[in-house]
């Protein structure tokens, strides 16, 4: 058997350009772990093992039950870096979207996914590869708890355009993180966490993409293929995937914590949703000590379960104003986003940041598209017709 530090390493759990992660035993605590691991190739590379530490740092800096924990950090004897983080025992969301589940369970798995990421831009740091197996699950009893992991390229927050290198998943990456046009903030993650819910409702993400170029090549005016007649969902989760998944950030949900929200108000009105009580997110600017916030579990409910009870009219408050560091613009505001007197299928505009209406501007959108190629056009042809005139005049 072998081992790194005090820990026996067993199956591997997965493997990346950079680092390894196994799963290992602590023989003096008696319990599993998973142990990641610098890959040898990049070992020496200083650039690389110093974002490997960082990465470390970083999770055991955010002290949250929905983000993976970091126990132990050390070296191995042919001078790796290694750390030692919580241990899954329920797979990820990878699993999930391979076999397909309920729809209700996935968007309240994703749910709890989005606020692990609202976890993480409250501490003002951008996941940037937020993808189905990189959304874990750990089996408590009866119970299952979500852990957002791998936070190899995450990044602080920028405001500047273009101030950050291109990183991430392609099939769920958001089109300024691939370009690098424009400022970079949380609604790259939006706009992933929703590729990812949209994957695990239909088993391949919204735009299977392989590449960057792919990416880059894809038409935006293309909206994902309505699924919500499939799966038996209301129209409003078909809307909402048009917005989250828009090329524009500022189409999108504004904030990790609203996407939350309508997944699960969407869930109470499908079968097969959990049944459980979120709790609160913790303040902006730092997750504050974990023994202050209880762990957070998703029911799954089975053979006898108690349905769930409608959430809708809750009364949950949406953020009215940004709640990350500057310089991320919040884009519109949030009213009430659930009251008694609202039906879901109306929730959806308080959603959709200050443009209340999506549909007839993305099709206004696409109509001044339209404008600007006829003048373009029209631009050439007068310049050809001057050009053909000029030398018949002159010979």
């Amino acid at each position: 058997m072998v081992k790194i530090g005090r820990y026996r390493l067993g199956q591997r759990l997965g493997a990346g350009s950079f680092a390894t992660v196994w799963r290992g035993h602590d023989d003096d605590l008696d319990v599993d772990v998973a142990v990641k691991v610098l890959a040898e190739n990049w070992a020496s590379n200083d650039d690389v093992r110093n974002r490997f530490l960082a990465e470390a740092r970083l999770l055991r800096k955010i002290q949250d039950e929905r983000i993976v924990r970091v126990y132990d950090i050390g070296t191995a004897e042919d001078g790796r870096p290694y750390f030692v983080m919580d241990f899954a025992n329920g797979g990820s969301l990878e699993d999930l979207r391979r076999n397909l589940v309920a729809p209700g369970r996935a968007l309240r798995l994703c749910a709890e996914a989005a606020r692990a990421l609202e976890v993480l831009h409250r501490n003002g740091v951008i996941h940037r590869d937020v993808t189905p197996g990189n959304i874990l699950l750990t089996h408590e009893g009866a119970e299952t708890r979500v852990l957002l992991a791998d936070l190899g390229v995450a990044k602080k927050m920028v405001g500047q355009q273009g101030a950050t290198m291109t990183a991430g998943t392609p099939a769920y990456m958001a089109l300024e993180q691939a370009t690098g046009v424009g400022a970079l903030d949380q609604r790259a993650d939006i706009y992933s966490i929703a590729a990812v819910a949209y994957a695990l409702l239909t088993g391949r993400p919204p735009f299977p993409v392989r590449t960057l170029p792919d990416l880059l090549a894809r038409n935006p005016n293309v909206d994902p293929t309505p699924i919500a007649d499939t799966i038996g969902a209301p129209p409003m989760l078909d809307q909402l995937f048009a917005a989250a998944l828009s090329p524009q950030p500022g189409r999108r949900p504004q904030t990790a914590e609203v996407v939350a929200t309508a997944f699960d108000q969407i869930a109470d009105l499908l079968p097969g949703g959990e049944t459980y009580t979120p709790r609160p997110l913790p303040p902006a600017g730092g997750a504050g000590p974990a023994q202050q916030s209880p762990a957070y579990t998703v029911g799954l409910g089975g053979p006898g379960s108690t349905p769930p009870s409608p959430s809708v009219g809750s009364g949950v408050q949406a953020p009215a104003e940004a709640a990350y560091p500057s310089p991320v613009a919040m884009v519109g505001s949030y009213g009430p986003i659930a009251t008694p007197a609202e039906t879901p299928a109306s929730l959806l505009q308080s959603y959709l940041g200050p443009d209340s209406s999506y549909a007839p501007a993305k099709a206004k959108e696409r109509h001044t598209g339209t404008f600007y190629l006829l003048l373009a056009i029209g631009a050439v042809l007068a310049f050809v017709l001057t050009l053909l005139a000029t030398i018949a005049l002159f010979g």
